[in-house]
């Protein structure tokens, strides 16, 4: 059940903090995985994958699809608010580690045409250096931002079948403008999974383990 309006304090500072994370993660993790051997994921089906300059509107549409659903889901009901929060900062937290400890990169191949399309995909290029691939944070936050509404009946059924074909166009344009690779884009969306997973069972397991001690506390004081 969605509980705030997307104007409430709590909100945009639950939004501000989610970015924070994101972009620490990003910049750190390149900053200490600078001149570092940067391995190459790429295999024979990346290879197939034809480039599709207009789907780079897909790509950068993300960031648009992310703060909507980031805020839809910071919305919800106390419990799974938190679920949703804690599994972004585990989630980005797993892919901070990667991106030190086992930094990837990628050929890009050349541009070609003078569409917007094109121009676009030129100036992500310009501005994205090929590096943080693995795990995509782009499929990553996509796909957290499609189970963060899958299942809430208080978000219509359109908007939840919209985000799912938002969050798989967001994934696979990451393939086809050539910012990642297959490995890059199921890992991220593996990670979303077992994350938000993750965040699910950790109170179930401090709610057993008070339950187990106020037992034992209760057989104590029979006892007594």
């Amino acid at each position: 059940m969605l509980k705030r309006t997307f104007a409430d304090r709590r909100v945009l500072l639950s939004l501000a903090a989610a970015l924070a994370v994101n972009v620490a993660v990003y910049y750190i993790g390149r900053f200490l995985s600078a001149g570092m051997v940067h391995r190459c994921l790429e295999t024979g089906a990346d290879r197939a994958i034809p480039i599709l300059s207009w789907t780079i509107f897909f790509y950068w549409g993300g960031f648009v699809f992310w703060i909507v659903n980031y805020a839809l889901s910071i919305r919800l009901e106390e419990g799974r608010r938190g679920r949703f929060l804690a599994a972004h900062i585990l989630g980005e937290l797993v892919c901070f580690l990667f991106f030190v400890l086992l930094p990837t990169t990628m050929n890009r191949p050349e541009v070609t045409g003078r569409g917007p399309g094109a121009m676009l995909l030129k100036l992500t290029f310009l501005l994205d250096e090929p590096d943080n691939l693995f795990p995509s944070i782009h499929c990553f936050a996509s796909w957290l931002c499609w189970i963060g509404v899958r299942g809430e009946k208080g978000v219509p059924a359109w908007y939840r079948a919209l985000s799912l074909g938002l969050a798989l166009a967001v994934c696979v344009s990451t393939l086809t403008v050539k910012q990642h690779v297959l490995a890059d884009a199921l890992a991220g969306i593996l990670l979303a999974e077992l994350s938000y997973l993750a965040a699910g069972l950790a109170p179930r397991l401090r709610n057993r383990a008070s339950s187990g001690e106020r037992e034992k506390a209760r057989s104590e004081e029979k006892v007594g």
